[in-house]
């Protein structure tokens, strides 16, 4: 294990984490085993509301992921915190979004994550408790508004995102951002190797969010076939569309042919912005979602496992450049 502070920069040190890695907030796949096996493994976890409210709700979740911590740590482990991903959409409830931020305020959340509108209001109760935010952007322009509504990091989804993710590369838009944004930097989008995260780091990123490699886990919440296809597709295999969910994210082209869709083909959005998808057929459960990254996945391990092999290449990446 990294020694604290050494070589984690100090942005996050708080955290005193394993390696400089947060496993990406992601429906279906990040669930309550996935975020708790994460917390074991020494990374941060993190879990979009949505998945809990289908689940036992979402403080129910929070309950059953620190009772995991505190039981590692009963038995001499030190994990890792975790995160809950809220959508700040304007389109929103607010008594929805009240009660997600009063289940976080009563846990004492350390990190929170947002995305999809303005966290200015969220950012103010996070801070009340001694939290952080850190809030996702594909774009300069998302990344300036997010920096002027107080957040304390920025999640930079790049070119390659698995599910819903960005269109720029992490060469320019992580060295861009970093000129006028001094506070947390991760970096999403195409990694999944101990290598991709020590190279993160040279691009001025403090860390790493990574989703497709932790989808293709034993404790991932998709089902067998989706973690499968993973090990089994092309980056060729990757397809980029609007057609499957509405807006533009990365979905599995076997995954679109078994729904009796053909990729090449894909019927318009309708008049609403809505896709038109065949009776029945439903992104992310049905059709899959996976990112560039997929072509480097061979293996469905523990996470444990998983942040081991990723140490490896992570600590031989660092080694390597102080040679």
């Amino acid at each position: 294990m990294c020694e604290r502070g050494e070589p984690l920069s100090t942005r996050i040190d708080r955290f005193s984490l394993r390696l400089p890695l947060m496993a990406a907030p992601m429906s279906i796949a990040s669930n309550v085993a996935l975020v708790s096996a994460c917390s074991r493994a020494g990374i941060i976890g993190c879990f979009p509301t949505h998945n809990a409210a289908r689940d036992g709700g979402l403080a129910s979740w929070i309950d059953r992921i620190e009772t995991a911590r505190h039981k590692h740590a009963d038995h001499g482990g030190d994990p890792a915190p975790f995160a809950v991903n809220i959508n700040v959409s304007r389109h929103k409830p607010a008594e929805s979004l009240a009660g997600e931020i009063a289940a976080c305020r009563a846990a004492r959340l350390p990190l929170i994550t947002t995305n999809a509108g303005d966290p200015s209001e969220l950012v103010k109760q996070v801070h009340d408790w001694g939290g952080l935010v850190i809030h996702d952007a594909t774009t300069v322009e998302q990344a300036e508004k997010a920096v002027a509504a107080g957040v304390d990091g920025l999640m930079l989804v790049c070119a390659g995102a698995g599910g819903l993710g960005g269109l720029l590369s992490p060469f320019a838009f992580v060295p861009r951002v970093r000129r006028f944004f001094d506070g947390i930097i991760q970096l999403a989008g195409g990694v999944a190797t101990g290598e991709g995260i020590a190279a993160a780091e040279l691009l001025g990123a403090d860390m790493v969010c990574m989703g497709t490699r932790f989808i293709a886990t034993e404790e991932s919440g998709v089902v067998p076939g989706h973690k499968r296809m993973l090990t089994e597709v092309s980056m060729s295999d990757v397809l980029w569309t609007d057609a499957i969910c509405g807006i533009s994210a990365n979905f599995l082209r076997p995954s679109i042919a078994a729904n009796q869709l053909d990729p090449d083909h894909l019927p318009p959005l309708s008049h609403t912005g809505r896709p038109t998808l065949p009776p029945g057929v439903k992104p992310w459960s049905m059709v899959w979602s996976g990112g560039h990254s997929a072509a480097l996945i061979d293996t469905i391990p523990t996470v444990v496992a998983l942040v081991e092999e990723l140490e490896r290449g992570y600590l031989s990446a660092r080694q390597s450049r102080t040679r």
